[in-house]
C-alpha cells in the first residue's frame, strides 16, 4: 500500500517514513506544496500525510486543489495550529482528519491504521434520507434537493452515522468511537467542530437544520416535523 508524506521538517519526515516502512507501507516523501500536488495528481496513494505549513504552497491549498481534481486519497493533515478556524479550514478543503503538533509517532500510526480501515470497509448499497438530505452509501455521495453536497470522507461518515440513527440521541463518545474508531487524545471538541462544519454545509445548501444539540449529552437528527432547537 502506497502512502505519501508531505513534511518540510527533514527529521520529522524521516521519523514518519521509518515508522511507516516498519509497518510494510511503501512511502514517498516530498517536502513542498508543489511537489505534493504533483505527486497526488500523477500517482495513486491510499493515504497522504500532509503538513499545513509548507514551502511554495501550503497544505490547505494542496488539499483543496487535489480534491478539485478528483483525488480520492485519504488525507491526514498535520498542523502546529490548534485553533478552531484552522481546523475548519482544513476540513473545508477536504481533509479527512487532522493531528496537532507535537504528536507521538504511536498516535500518528494509530490514525493512519484507522483511516485506512475506514477506506477499505465495504458499505451497504442503500440510500438513507432525512428531509432534503439524501446519502447514497454505495456511491459515497450526499445531496440536498438533488444537488451534490461536497463533504470530506470524515464528514460523510458522520452524516451517515447521524442519518442512520435519526431520532436517536447519540452521545459524543458514541460518535467518536464510531466515526473516528480509535482512542482520540487530541482536541476535546473534535466532534463539535465536525458537527458545526456539517451543519454549516447543509444549511448553505438550502436544507433545514436536521441536527439537534442535546445539551450535556450529544446530538440527534430530527425529521422535518420536529422542531430543531440545537
Amino acid at each position: 500500500m502506497r502512502l505519501l508524506v508531505v513534511e518540510d521538517h527533514d527529521a520529522l519526515a524521516r521519523s514518519i517514513k521509518r515508522a511507516l516502512e516498519e509497518l510494510r507501507y511503501a512511502v514517498t516523501v516530498v517536502n513542498d506544496g508543489e511537489a505534493a500536488l504533483d505527486a497526488l495528481l500523477t500517482e495513486s496513494y491510499a493515504l497522504a500525510i500532509l503538513d499545513i505549513g509548507l514551502p511554495t504552497r501550503d497544505g490547505i491549498e494542496v488539499c483543496r486543489a487535489a480534491r478539485a481534481h478528483g483525488v480520492g486519497a485519504t488525507i491526514l493533515m498535520l498542523t502546529a495550529r490548534d485553533g478552531v478556524d484552522d481546523r475548519v479550514r482544513g476540513l473545508d478543503a477536504g481533509a479527512d482528519d487532522y493531528l496537532v503538533k507535537p504528536f507521538s509517532i504511536e498516535e500518528l500510526l494509530a490514525r493512519v491504521r484507522a483511516l485506512l480501515r475506514r477506506a477499505e470497509r465495504p458499505v451497504a448499497p442503500d440510500v438513507v434520507s432525512v428531509g432534503e438530505v439524501r446519502l447514497d452509501r454505495a456511491a459515497r455521495t450526499a445531496t440536498v434537493h438533488g444537488a451534490p453536497l461536497e463533504l470530506g470522507a470524515t464528514e460523510l461518515r458522520l452524516l451517515e452515522y447521524l442519518l442512520t440513527n435519526a431520532g436517536v440521541v447519540l452521545t459524543r463518545q458514541q460518535i467518536l468511537d464510531r466515526v473516528w474508531e480509535y482512542e482520540y487524545e487530541g482536541s476535546g471538541n473534535i466532534v463539535e467542530v465536525y458537527v458545526s462544519q456539517l451543519r454549516r454545509k447543509i444549511k448553505k445548501a438550502g436544507a433545514a437544520d436536521l441536527i439537534k444539540t442535546v445539551w450535556g449529552v450529544g446530538y440527534q437528527v430530527v425529521t422535518a416535523h420536529q422542531r430543531v432547537e440545537g
